[in-house]
């Protein structure tokens, strides 16, 4: 063989050794790198006893549901990691079938975007880990809970979902003999300040109590003369109009807006805006692009009741972007056009199955479009000056259940106000010859 034969060989042998060398070194930086790579050691056995102990309880139509959110060390326990931190949240549910027939548990009714078992047991598997990766699906769907639930008998494990905080806002579905059997649970989210916020919506929802109005039309006077706006923290700075009333049990607003895939999200600007002294009660975000929360719905409750129903105030708004907008601290501007956001919340609460009455009411100065463009400093929003009232009822309707509710005519007027605009905008334009 030539010196460059031999020189070429030997060229080639350490060209191939370099070439695994990195390969092998690349695998470790993505082990190393990535969550999944990880070998979890999982439990032989689960315990769920300190589950029970901290269950939430509801009883509807002779059937149970026990549920409990899992906290990082409950993960550990579990899973052998805390699946908080691949942004899955885990909720333990039991359901005690006592009705005569089988049900059906409505995953997408907890969470329209939630996770099955093996998706999430994905994301922790390791690179050429084939045995162990199917030992880690096995765990995963092995502790996820059966949809089907016979007459007579329990069936209890996880739910994987999405994250809400400091309360969890639980919806379970069972769909069972031409009926849906629906129950709204508010169990805490461990480590978090959940459950004394929850007591004190309680608190301020058992207050409501003392003004109880049962006359419609002296109601519909009494929500014309609540807060206009949202202030600042000392109650001088304006801030975007109260557009929403919702009435209803707040397990049954909270599972209609579930429902449309709502969640409960607070931000620090949320806590700057303030109606009755306080920041808001309840925020309810629906995911935008990438996961960004776009569309809002802040809401107080009211010191009033209709006909023994709580009554909830709320600002239906969206930033300045939209689901586009970037999550990554940018200062979020309210988009002009409230009212478009109104519609859209009304519509989201429309296809819910929740919803039984609608209606509106005056409470909102008008600013219209050109007041807009003309003072941008005073008014930084236009709209026609309407509240809509939602009346929430325990699912399921349909849509031509909905009563419309012979208030103000906002369709009416809103098709009117339209009119005027085209006519003004034909005079506005120069005519050409």
């Amino acid at each position: 063989m030539s010196i460059a034969a031999i020189a070429a060989t030997r060229l080639h042998k350490t060209r191939c050794a370099v070439q695994q060398f990195a390969t092998v070194l690349l695998s470790c930086w993505l082990c190393l790198a990535l969550p999944g790579c990880a070998t979890l050691q999982t439990p032989a056995a689960m315990d769920d006893t300190p589950l029970r102990e901290r269950a939430v309880t509801a009883t509807l139509r002779n059937v149970q549901v026990n549920a409990a959110v899992l906290s990082a060390e409950d993960n550990r326990n579990f899973f052998g990691t805390d699946l908080n931190d691949s942004g899955v949240q885990t909720v333990w549910v039991e359901i005690v079938n006592h009705s005569p027939h089988t049900l059906w548990l409505l995953r997408s009714g907890t969470d329209p975007d939630y996770f099955s078992p093996l998706e999430v047991a994905w994301s922790y598997h390791g690179l050429l880990s084939g045995v162990e990766n199917s030992k880690i699906d096995d765990h995963f769907e092995s502790l996820s809970i059966d949809s089907l639930i016979p007459p007579g008998e329990t069936r209890s494990g996880i739910l994987y979902v999405n994250p809400h905080h400091g309360v969890r806002i639980l919806n379970i579905d069972l769909l069972g003999q031409q009926t849906i059997i629906p129950f709204t649970l508010f169990p805490p989210v461990p480590g978090e300040q959940g459950e004394s916020r929850l007591d004190e919506i309680t608190a301020y929802i058992t207050e409501s109590s003392n003004i109880d109005y049962q006359d419609e039309t002296a109601f519909r006077q009494a929500l014309e003369q609540l807060p206009c706006c949202t202030t600042g923290a000392q109650g001088a700075i304006e801030g975007g109009p109260i557009n929403l009333v919702l009435i209803g049990k707040l397990t049954d607003i909270a599972a209609a807006m579930i429902h449309r895939d709502y969640r409960h999200v607070v931000t620090p600007a949320d806590m700057t805006q303030h109606v009755f002294g306080r920041p808001p009660d309840l925020v309810a975000r629906k995911a935008g692009q990438g996961g960004v929360p776009a569309n809002w719905v802040r809401l107080w409750v009211a010191p009033l009741r209709y006909q023994g129903q709580p009554v909830l105030i709320g600002q239906a708004g969206r930033p300045v972007g939209g689901r586009f907008m970037p999550d990554d601290g940018t200062p979020q501007r309210l988009h002009p056009d409230v009212d478009e956001t109104r519609a859209y919340v009304i519509q989201d609460l429309l296809y819910s199955g929740g919803l039984a009455q609608l209606g509106f009411v005056e409470g909102v100065p008008a600013v219209s479009v050109e007041q807009r463009r003309n003072h941008p400093g005073e008014f930084n929003y236009h709209t026609d000056g309407l509240r809509a009232v939602l009346l929430l009822v325990t699912r399921p309707l349909s849509l031509p259940d909905v009563e419309i509710l012979d208030w103000v005519p906002a369709l009416e007027r809103q098709a009117a106000e339209a009119a005027e605009n085209n006519a003004q905008e034909k005079t506005d334009v120069p005519h050409t010859h």
